[in-house]
């Protein structure tokens, strides 16, 4: 297993010591690259380092948690929270959190949070083998729905839709179909085939992309009509990308 970045952020700067220290004790697969005491330093934190998982109190003197994974929507990191209250435990949950420690925390428990978090990095990186197992050709995928799995080719995805833990893919033909994996998932997967994730929940094919629209904010027209907006953070990385796609 690989050294797991992670930063912490908390507007206690003692319960940040302790943490940090009950970390370097009992988790040496965890290395500590930063600390933030509020909302928008810690949402500027994890845009810049792009850590494996976040460390997050809930109560800050600025907002609260879940104000910085609403300011970073892009984020596919993992988060724990902590906090001294159990109230926001099943609000905690909606935003796929890894788990959940109240204070003071237990350094068992968190040990067995850090367990929890290296399982599901596990199985997601074994999820992703799989999935480039599945490609039966270089341009050929293998779609796992609740009911069959269907054989598409890449060329005729025109783009793909986040759906919770499911992905809408949506096709020349003018089809639709609901998987079974996530949209991240197939961002890795499909990443040397032209496709391009330009928001949290929208990967495109740059091959039917049809024109991108500066006015009402910025959007993409596709192909099949559709309008995928662009996250105001990958706008300069998505003009790029079409540039150079043109050029090709």
């Amino acid at each position: 297993m690989r050294e797991l970045k992670a930063i912490i952020i908390d507007d206690n700067e003692l319960a940040r010591i302790s943490l940090k220290k009950d970390i370097e004790d009992q988790c040496p697969e965890i290395t500590i690259i930063g600390e933030s005491d509020g909302v928008v330093q810690g949402a500027k934190l994890i845009r810049h380092s792009n850590p494996d998982v976040v460390f997050l109190d809930i109560h800050l003197e600025d907002g609260d948690g879940f104000d910085i994974i609403e300011l970073v929507p892009d984020y596919n990191g993992k988060i724990i929270f902590t906090t001294a209250s159990d109230q926001h435990a099943i609000k905690a949950f909606r935003f796929s959190a890894v788990d959940y420690l109240l204070k003071p925390i237990d350094p068992t428990l968190l040990r067995t949070a850090v367990d929890k978090l290296l399982s599901q990095i596990h199985q997601e990186n074994t999820d992703l083998s799989l999935l480039r197992a599945n490609m039966s050709s270089p341009n050929k995928l293998a779609l796992h729905t609740a009911e069959m799995i269907k054989i598409s080719e890449v060329e005729e995805i025109i783009r793909l839709e986040a759906m919770g833990n499911y992905t809408n893919f949506f096709f020349t033909d003018g089809s639709k179909l609901l998987v079974t994996r996530t949209l991240k998932d197939y961002a890795d997967l499909l990443e040397d085939h032209d496709f391009l994730r330009v928001h949290q929940s929208h990967l495109i094919n740059l091959k039917h992309l049809n024109a991108y629209i500066k006015t009402e904010g910025g959007y993409l027209m596709m192909q099949d009509k559709s309008r995928i907006p662009v996250s105001v953070r990958k706008k300069p990385s998505v003009m790029k990308a079409i540039d150079e796609f043109a050029k090709k």
